[in-house]
């Protein structure tokens, strides 16, 4: 039998946390599971260079609700989710961090907003115990996240946050895409809510996101607004700048021919030069803009950003999807 609820939760250097993160949750779940019921934990290491990965591959053979899933190496937090969603069982999804500032005590009430009607239910940590460095950065980086996508989250960074299976399932994570989960969810028209979540201060081991983490979350904050606008129709992104180019060459072009049959020189004009370059440029996009239709049309070879080690699962283990060693 399927369980009830999967718990994804990768991690870094976080040997401290792990036992006493499963029991919270296995203390806030048990509760909860309909008759026969059951729940899974999967915890994915992200090239722990502690005791962390000895630390969980316990748990898995002592838990049975537990699985261990090494990753080769860190491939960063996107591409553990991926990892941790692509075996993932459960009819409900939690994703939490493993540090412990997460509280599994909130997980009946993203339950409760789930059964709503919602699809995902993302955490909103309204009084943090961060130092203000990171959480300035944090709640400008979430003003432009709602300015830009149209999405209402006060919280798109919270890791706390609860899917049903089929949102994880059609969603593909890379580079630090894990954020924008909600936007990506609410762009094929999956219904997202918000609550409030208690928030604690770290008490084991450091932060693993340092000033690179804003930069980083910008650039794929403009990726997810290509996306958002343009993912299906690369054409109109490329084609009008490229119509534009092209036209304004012509015209110069058409000027400096009329000027050339009325007896003028034109030969060392860089206005020549101009309406040429603005030709070429003008063709090169909108050739860019083709080849990005054709793209999408014909669809891309998809590649997992990750590469696992091994598994160790409970007494589950008959039950996990067979892993594929690789990415290729």
């Amino acid at each position: 039998m399927k369980p009830s609820y999967s718990f994804v939760i990768p991690f870094l250097n976080e040997e401290a946390t792990l036992v006493d993160l499963f029991e919270r949750i296995a203390a806030a779940v048990r509760p909860l599971l309909p008759a026969g019921g059951s729940f899974e934990v999967l915890f994915i290491d992200d090239g722990s260079t502690d005791g962390s990965a000895l630390v969980a591959e316990r748990l898995a053979k002592s838990q049975p609700e537990v699985s261990f899933i090494q990753l080769r190496g860190n491939f960063g937090k996107s591409a553990a989710l991926a990892a941790g969603f692509e075996r993932a069982q459960g009819e409900i999804v939690f994703t939490l961090d493993a540090d412990l500032q997460d509280d599994p005590k909130e997980i009946p009430r993203f339950l409760e907003k789930l059964a709503e009607g919602y699809d995902v239910v993302s955490g909103f940590k309204e009084k943090r115990h961060d130092p203000w460095h990171k959480v300035l950065p944090s709640r400008i980086f979430n003003a432009m996240v709602r300015k830009l996508t149209g999405v209402p989250l006060r919280d798109v960074n919270c890791g706390f946050k609860a899917y049903r299976v089929d949102v994880v399932k059609s969603l593909r994570l890379y580079g630090e895409m894990h954020r924008f989960v909600p936007v990506l969810a609410q762009w094929r028209r999956f219904r997202v809510a918000e609550i409030v979540v208690e928030h604690h201060p770290r008490r084991f081991g450091v932060s693993k996101f340092g000033a690179g983490r804003f930069y980083r979350g910008l650039m794929d904050l403009i990726t997810v607004f290509f996306l958002l606008k343009y993912d299906r129709k690369p054409m109109h992104f490329f084609g009008l700048p490229g119509a534009l180019a092209v036209l304004a060459g012509f015209a110069v072009c058409a000027w400096l021919s009329i000027l050339w049959l009325q007896g003028d020189s034109i030969g060392t004009r860089p206005l020549l030069s101009l309406g040429v370059l603005l030709i070429v440029v003008g063709v090169q996009i909108l050739a860019t803009g083709l080849i990005a239709e054709l793209v999408v049309h014909l669809g891309s070879r998809q590649q997992d950003p990750f590469e696992i080690r091994r598994v160790v699962a409970g007494a589950d283990a008959d039950a996990l999807p067979a892993v594929r060693e690789g990415a290729a």
